[in-house]
């Protein structure tokens, strides 16, 4: 197989801090007043002089090295701010690398934002023609596909109605609908596709798969979901900080990006503080795994067991348990007080208590916080990042369209238990 795109020490590099003036002879003024020692004749009333000292680096990527082979489909990992859209932006042509050598054989097609290439005032119709000019498409082409592309977006009866009355999903699905009928030989996709509903993301998960395989397109897809990467990528790149963490197979790539999650949090921000004059949170753990980490299959029952030494008593004393993703995006929560089983725990003493959560929950890992707090919203104790799980993926059935990007299910029902 023929390399596609081979990116050879790629850095980028944004600098803070300093700002263009807008014309060129400004820019020009302001530089020969600083290169003479004299004050910035642009600067604002209140702001510090522009020099050197004043300007912040802030580096994107740093060193990439990395081939890509015609028909691959490249999952591109990372948590937030680890600089996947920056690679994505110089990869399209959006932005140039500071350093470093991206060569790309082929046309691309880009998906990096919802609505790019879009104008508000016309119609589905016009913006197809539009768009698909700006991917480089010819009229020709967008002809031959229209009705393709109208019927996989499901927009037919408001093709000729103004897109600023379309909803964001609407949206992203013309946008996709078009760039996935481009005949070109690289699709890059960031995570805009969560923001349709799931039998929409299927379906595109669905069409990337097609032309990746029966056409020998080469895809590029952005996400956080591990099971959307898994489902469609043969091969993928593990970015941390910038910086390539791993590059290869895709269940070591999975591996190696939860791995990496994995001893952030265990550096991260684990209050556990036990005061012997106001008591607190002793323990807590994993029924399953009686630790501090645990890995669950989608739908499996989750018990955590709690101890805990209350100093005072306190009226209306109530647990909390909040869910959060890696994103740090509040999933659910449960507590004593909504779960009506308060009033168990306001005298002094040493309470061994379990929450036992049934239900389901998307693929991912996943940080919990516990608290206690007084009603209505006095806080006694919290405690941030004190465990973490994973839920693991399972087969889907057959007929069963799977939540596969965002939008987690929740965990439904729960139940405490008190040991005193």
């Amino acid at each position: 197989m023929r390399t596609v795109l081979h990116v050879e020490h790629l850095s980028k590099m944004y600098r803070l801090g300093q700002f263009s003036t807008g014309t060129l002879t400004r820019d020009i003024e302001r530089w020969w007043a600083l290169k003479r020692g004299k004050e910035d004749p642009f600067s604002r009333v209140g702001d510090g002089p522009v020099s050197k000292h004043h300007r912040q680096e802030l580096w994107s990527l740093r060193d990439l090295s990395f081939d890509v082979e015609q028909g691959t489909s490249l999952g591109i990992i990372g948590k937030n701010g680890a600089g996947k859209s920056t690679l994505l932006k110089v990869l399209s042509r959006v932005t140039s690398p500071t350093s470093g050598i991206v060569k790309v054989k082929g046309r691309v097609a880009s998906l990096l934002e919802v609505g790019t290439g879009f104008h508000p005032e016309l119609t589905g119709r016009e913006n197809i023609f539009l768009n698909g000019a700006i991917l480089g498409m010819t009229r020709h082409e967008v002809r031959n596909n229209f009705d393709e592309i109208v019927a996989f977006a499901g927009v037919e009866n408001f093709v000729d109605t103004p897109v600023k009355r379309y909803s964001s999903g609407m949206y992203v699905r013309l946008a996709f609908a078009v760039a996935a009928h481009l005949d070109s030989e690289i699709l890059v996709v960031d995570e805009v596709l969560a923001v349709g509903d799931a039998s929409f993301q299927k379906k595109c998960l669905g069409k990337m798969d097609e032309v990746s395989k029966s056409q020998g397109r080469t895809i590029l897809f952005v996400s956080h979901n591990m099971s959307s990467v898994k489902s469609l990528c043969n091969k993928s790149v593990v970015l941390s900080n910038g910086q390539l963490l791993y590059s290869g197979d895709t269940d070591p790539g999975i591996a190696a990006y939860l791995q990496s999650c994995r001893e952030e949090l265990d550096h991260g921000e684990k209050l556990l503080h036990f005061s012997p004059v106001t008591g607190g949170l002793k323990s807590i753990s994993f029924a399953k795994s009686d630790s501090s980490q645990a890995d669950f299959l989608f739908g499996e029952k989750i018990e955590m067991n709690m101890s805990w030494t209350f100093k005072t008593d306190l009226p209306a004393r109530s647990l909390s348990v909040r869910i959060h993703n890696m994103a740090g995006e509040f999933i659910c929560g449960y507590n004593t007080l909504n779960d009506l089983v308060s009033g168990k725990l306001d005298t002094a003493g040493t309470y061994e208590t379990s929450l036992t959560m049934e239900g389901g929950i998307s693929p991912g890992i996943y940080t919990v916080d516990v608290g206690s707090f007084i009603r209505p919203h006095t806080t006694e104790f919290t405690y941030k990042n004190i465990v973490t799980f994973e839920v693991l993926d399972i087969p889907y059935e057959e007929g069963f369209v799977p939540n596969i990007m965002g939008n987690p299910r929740f965990y439904t029902r729960s139940e405490w238990k008190f040991n005193t």
